[in-house]
């Protein structure tokens, strides 16, 4: 029987739309920055000043954007037992109707802050869920080929939820009811309720399925996947392969968390790698811009509306994804971080210093601004569009694919949630202590980011392997022996060269047995 020739249209197809969930996740982000400066919603949640006006202090501007991380912290660790009690598809849908039950609490909220808040708090488990599953679920179901390209759509999913809210808010903001608000956050119910949609038609992990040993419907899947004959040399390929990786990984017992820090197969370098990586790419400043860009960029004195350069950042940061599509695959994973950090580097540095020095201080009125003030602000302005425009393009989505491709099944879920669980801590501390520290400092602020780019550059350099092109069981490999990051670009498995040939033959030889039977 001549061997079929693979496509991969249904597993791009279904990545993408699992990649949905990253949409909730951006759309939350930029959606909260512009609801923070409108006139009813300072009106309901803030306080009265001496003078008798509503304003929105620093102090409840920061409870309110942070309480969804807090949530999502404790949602990505959550989801490494359901979605192995309940597989990476019931989980989808278990975590997608409790975000949607959040944004419910949200959107009914009349002047009370402890209930919007706590609204975002369980939006946030299923916001932080989502973004643990989505990595694992297309890093396990994406042919590796084009693996990387896959989860960094997940990225892209979330730049256009960003840009999508920030065009929202511009189009409600100049309401003086409720609408200006509660329209943006209450369409997020649509969002949640679409993900939910999948049960109908998502297929299982193959990985898990055998894991779960259910190796008939595995590999229907597999097939399906790849657009090829349930009975081609492909399948029977990939389930040898994933039986003998199964395998190895069963000798040991049931996985625990403590696994995940042990020296076998280095996986406790695998999971700090992955915990770093988040780390750095929440420190990397970008956050700063797409939660607190509209109060920022109002201080700095610019002419334009602060919605209208919000809509302007997101429109940047879809553009700059996209070639992060083809780069993942073509310049790797480490020259795309490495590239990042210098480029957002410089951007942190000058926009840092100018604001510093050229910047009025805040709440100085317009007609007050010198020639001087107006051309900091612009370019502070320019240098943030930068910023946001590389981070898209390399820090963005590059820790999200490596954070998916790197562990072995054994220990996925729960690497995967340590990854994001860092991921969403650093971001609840960012959100919460930021405006605090900008009110302190100021534009220095974007100093701190500048040094976290530099430590992340060395960090990747020394520490960070090359894993494009390489199955999940071959980054397993990679570690096992102990390759050095600067040499990784050249490594070429051979681990299942032999061993899986064993068991292919093993497998077909069954299968005559029985068809002869």
């Amino acid at each position: 029987m001549a061997r079929a020739v693979p496509t991969n249209r249904y597993a791009i197809i279904l990545a993408i739309f699992i990649a949905f969930g990253g949409f909730l996740f951006g759309y939350d982000i930029g959606v909260i920055s512009g609801c923070l400066i409108m006139p009813d919603f300072i009106r309901r949640f803030g306080e009265i000043d001496s003078n008798g006006e509503y304003f929105l202090s620093s102090s409840r501007q920061s409870i309110i954007t942070s309480l969804l991380s807090a949530g999502t912290f404790v949602g990505a660790l959550a989801q490494a037992l359901t979605a192995d009690r309940y597989g990476r598809r019931g989980s989808i849908v278990i975590w997608s109707a409790i975000f949607t039950v959040g944004v419910v609490i949200q959107t009914a909220t009349t002047f009370s802050i402890v209930q919007i808040t706590f609204g975002r708090f369980v939006a946030g488990l299923g916001v932080g869920a989502l973004s643990a599953i989505v990595p694992l679920y297309n890093g396990e179901t994406a042919p590796k080929a084009i693996r990387g390209m896959m989860l960094v759509m997940y990225q892209l999913q979330i730049i256009m939820g960003i840009f999508l809210s920030y065009i929202i808010d511009l189009a409600t903001h100049s309401s003086k009811s409720s609408a200006s608000w509660r329209i943006p956050v209450g369409l997020q119910m649509l969002w949640g309720l679409i993900l939910m949609s999948g049960i109908f038609f998502l297929p299982e992990s193959p990985r898990h399925l055998l894991y779960t040993d259910r190796e008939a419907t595995a590999r229907q899947v597999i097939a399906d996947l790849n657009s090829v004959p349930l009975d081609d040399e492909l399948v029977e390929e990939t389930v040898a392969e994933l039986k003998f990786a199964i395998a190895a990984e069963n000798e040991g017992g049931k996985a625990t968390w403590l696994e995940c820090f042990s020296s076998r197969n280095m996986l406790w370098k695998r999971t700090i790698n992955g915990m770093m990586l988040q780390f750095i790419q929440q420190l990397n400043g970008q956050n700063f811009y797409y939660y607190y860009g509209d109060t920022f960029f109002k201080s700095a004195g610019t002419q334009l509306s602060p919605y209208v350069i919000q809509t302007i950042l997101g429109a940047v940061s879809v553009v700059g994804t996209v070639p992060a599509l083809y780069l993942i695959e073509t310049w790797g994973r480490r020259r795309s971080l490495l590239t990042g950090s210098i480029l957002e580097a410089i951007c942190s540095l000058i926009a840092g210093l100018v604001g510093h020095f050229t910047l009025a201080k805040t709440g100085t009125p317009v007609d007050q601004l010198t020639k001087r003030n107006k051309q900091g602000g612009d370019t502070l302005i320019a240098f943030a569009v930068l910023h946001v425009f590389s981070f898209s393009m390399f820090w963005g989505p590059t820790p999200w694919v490596y954070l998916g491709e790197s562990f072995p099944l054994r220990v996925r879920p729960k690497s995967i949630a340590l990854g994001s669980a860092t991921n969403w801590l650093w971001n609840f501390l960012l959100s919460f202590f930021a405006p605090r520290i900008a009110a302190d400092i100021g534009p220095l602020i974007l100093l701190i980011f500048f040094g976290m780019l530099v430590f992340g550059f060395f960090y990747v350099w020394l520490f960070i392997p090359e894993t494009k092109g390489l199955s999940l069981e071959e980054v397993d490999e990679l570690y096992r022996e102990r390759v050095r990051p600067w040499r990784s670009s050249g490594w070429k498995p051979h681990l299942y060269d032999e061993k899986p040939v064993g068991v292919t033959e093993d497998i077909r030889s069954e299968k005559h047995s029985t068809e002869k039977a």
